[in-house]
């Protein structure tokens, strides 16, 4: 068996003792973006499973997008990345 070269770790421990894999990330062609695709963006790049530019690079996201995802994740929690809940906890 024969593992995939990849930069940074393989495999990152959570804060609730699960572990994540580059496996438990989106595909790189993502275009339906669900609220536990966004979070596990998210927790992959605060918990040093990819890095912040690898992310916006690998889901052609913004800079802006992926900073308004994090704020919504750490005020209110993964039910904020619901799109029908923008409204709710978007801030003004």
């Amino acid at each position: 068996m024969y593992l995939k070269k990849v930069d940074g770790p393989r495999a990152v421990t959570l804060g609730n003792g699960a572990v994540m894999t580059q496996a438990d990330l989106p595909a790189p062609n993502t275009r339906r973006w669900v609220a536990s695709r966004k979070a596990a963006v998210v927790r992959g790049v605060l918990y040093g499973l990819i890095s912040q530019q690898e992310a916006l690079d690998r889901y052609q996201l913004s800079e802006d997008e992926f900073v308004e995802w994090v704020r919504a994740v750490s005020t209110y929690g993964e039910v904020a990345l619901k799109a029908t809940a923008v409204q709710k906890y978007r801030q003004l």
